[in-house]
């Protein structure tokens, strides 16, 4: 069955109006009726039932007769709307010829300048993980990803197609906003996969310094820009620049969300304000009273509540992401080494965090310092008890 209401809609698409468009569908489907009759069918006021016919007869589309009461008939469809179709036919013909004028302009004046045009496809939020699976799956040498909470979201569900690149020894980087570190998603992701944190404000996937795929986190959509070499090796640049600052997160793994947190915000705290802190330190008080311990009470990190054990085991981390080093406690000795692969003092802040908590916790401690231009550095604390 017709149905009226659609018939309506799409007469407003050839250039009619509501009410045009409601009176041309009524007389098609009443045959000839008065502008009264007509009134009522098409549920047009009847203060407007004239006007509208004589615009319906301007434009050749009804017949209205002479006599009394008027009567009104409807031109058939196909007499109707032939000089219509025929006007947008030779529209739609004049804006092609158009658009490959244009088109031939833009090349000409991009030869001339020595340039090339490069592509990008529009992904609906519905095709893009099917994409991104596919783009991992194929590639050859090396994925770097820049995601947030809704990129990791999609990554996790691409599981397989990773553990088949990994198994190919590809080289596959993804940098994480801090707040996924130890998340659901973060877990999913396969070994082999080398994870670091940062503050990521974009969802990039970077295929064999090439390909790109952008996802918006916003809506879902994603774009694939393809062979761009200039994009890729820029966007290469820019994970390259975060990647060498980004903080290792392979220590953290075996942790809960909540502690590799609180690891993240004391890494992130020396390293941006503990500088700034020794150097008000030192004009303040000429007391050599330097300690990070001090630092991250200031901001709001305690670690008063730790055990020695806890304590030793945040630390143990914080020397494995940022120095490439260990703590060992020998309690029999009551001796704690402190090794760092880096020298120039490198071990020396998170040194002064652990002194700072055992003497907190009533330790007495005596520390001594190691430097080895060739194999790093090593520090040794010696506790006992006040």
């Amino acid at each position: 069955m017709v149905n009226e209401h659609e018939l309506t809609v799409s007469l407003e698409e050839f250039g009619l109006s509501k009410y045009e468009a409601q009176a041309y569908v009524s007389l098609i489907a009443k045959g000839t009726i008065s502008a009264s009759e007509l009134a009522y069918y098409s549920e047009i006021p009847r203060t407007k039932i004239y006007p509208t016919l004589l615009k319906l007869e301007k434009k050749k589309l009804v017949v209205i007769s002479k006599s009394k009461p008027i009567m009104s008939t409807a031109i058939a469809p196909e007499d109707a709307f032939d000089g219509i179709i025929h006007e947008q036919i030779n529209k739609v013909n004049a804006m092609n010829t158009l658009v490959s004028s244009l088109k031939k302009a833009s090349e000409e004046t991009r030869k001339s300048r020595g340039s090339e045009e490069k592509r990008y496809f529009q992904l609906g939020a519905n095709n893009v993980l099917t994409q991104l699976q596919t783009m991992i799956e194929g590639s050859k040498s090396s994925i770097k990803i820049m995601a947030d909470q809704w990129g990791l979201g999609l990554l996790a569900e691409c599981k397989e197609q990773l553990l088949s690149v990994v198994r190919r020894n590809l080289d596959v980087k993804v940098l994480v906003s801090p707040t996924q570190i130890c998340s659901e998603s973060y877990r999913i992701i396969p070994q082999g996969v080398e994870i670091r944190a940062s503050e990521i404000t974009q969802n990039c996937f970077i295929f064999d310094e090439t390909e790109l795929l952008m996802i918006n986190n916003d809506n879902g959509k994603g774009a694939i820009f393809s062979s761009t070499e200039i994009l890729g090796v820029n966007q290469e640049k820019v994970f390259s620049n975060i990647w060498k600052n980004a903080i290792k997160t392979k220590a953290l793994a075996d942790m809960t969300k909540t502690e590799a947190q609180e690891i993240y915000k004391i890494i992130k705290t020396v390293n941006e304000t503990g500088l700034r802190y020794i150097l008000n330190s030192a004009m303040i008080s000429k007391k050599q009273e330097f300690d990070m311990f001090k630092l991250l009470e200031k901001n709001g990190i305690s670690l008063k509540s730790k055990s020695l054990d806890e304590i030793i085991e945040i630390i143990d981390a914080i020397m494995q992401i940022t120095c490439s080093g260990h703590v060992n406690f020998e309690a029999n000795t009551q001796n704690i080494t402190i090794e760092s692969k880096l020298n120039s003092g490198h071990s020396l802040p998170w040194v002064s965090i652990l002194d700072g908590c055992l003497q907190k916790q009533g330790y007495k401690t005596r520390t001594v310092y190691q430097n080895n231009s060739n194999k790093g550095e090593k520090v040794h604390i010696k506790i006992s008890k006040n």
